[in-house]
């Protein structure tokens, strides 16, 4: 169910990659780099949102301000499909990034709140390698679902399955935070967690690299579908060559959760670091 509520976040981004091109004729995007705003504007509201929503279902529980975010969700991308223009998209892509956040925020606290340690880790690289099954077939999903019709179709299918992850999630998942460890939702609680973190060195250290790592990623595909069709003239053949590079980072990650428990977490994140600048 975890890695359900992640993928409709990577869903949300590589579904889209198929269309740029057409949601830029579409709306008069003259400028082909403007086109890549609809990821950009998304992302952006995405990560800002993690460091409210993070507090808040600290306070109030897991469940409430996770499903309200699926909603917010939902409802930005069935109104996508009635922008007149550009700026409006970018708005609303904006917001549909705000509901995702709690997608990634809360689930990791949801799997905090049940593993630690290392069996947390490979809990975890077990939902990125489901999550990571998204990046692999959403392009080729949101190339087969324009087929039928124009990229107003993508948003119909992005808030169809978020519809159907949301009433799963409600009816199924439990709330997973102990009322004694709740924290309340004040500016010095608040900036007390948030101390607790930056002040930690291997806690800021990490987090500072994870966020490196994530700036890399997001450029890729931000420019994925210039690069490959523009450049490299892939054409059709983008979504295949986009599955590679997901395909192996699922692998990659499904080996991870194998290798954790035996060789640490360090000595892992680390060397695929050292693998990652090669």
């Amino acid at each position: 169910m975890m890695a359900a509520l992640m993928s409709i976040n990577a869903l949300a981004i590589d579904v889209m990659l198929p269309g740029m091109q057409e949601i830029g004729a579409s709306l008069g995007v003259s400028d082909a780099n403007q086109r890549q705003l609809v990821i950009s504007s998304y992302l952006l509201g995405f990560g800002i949102t993690q460091l409210i929503l993070g507090p808040i279902s600290d306070r109030f529980g897991r469940r409430g301000p996770l499903f309200i975010g699926v909603a917010v969700y939902v409802l930005a991308a069935a109104g996508a499909v009635f922008v007149p223009s550009f700026a409006p998209l970018l708005a609303l892509r904006f917001i549909q990034g705000m509901g995702a956040a709690g997608t990634r925020v809360i689930s990791v606290a949801i799997v905090r709140d049940v593993f630690g340690g290392r069996q947390m880790a490979e809990v975890m690289s077990l939902v990125m390698t489901v999550f990571m099954v998204m990046p692999v077939i959403a392009p080729s999903i949101g190339q087969v679902v324009m087929l039928f019709g124009e990229w107003h179709l993508i948003f119909v299918f992005m808030a169809v399955i978020a519809s159907i992850v949301l009433v799963w999630g409600w009816s199924r998942l439990p709330e997973t935070l102990a009322p004694q460890n709740r924290r309340p939702f004040t500016l010095a609680s608040v900036a007390t967690g948030f101390k607790i973190v930056m002040t930690n060195r291997l806690s800021l250290w990490y987090t500072l690299g994870t966020s490196l790592i994530y700036a890399a990623l997001f450029g890729f595909i931000n420019s994925a579908q210039q690069v490959y069709v523009g450049i490299y003239e892939l054409g059709a053949l983008f979504p295949i060559a986009f599955a590679g590079v997901a395909g192996l980072m699922s692998v990659a990650s499904f080996m991870n959760s194998k290798f954790v428990m035996r060789f640490g977490m360090r000595r892992l994140s680390h060397g695929a670091l050292l693998g990652f600048i090669t």
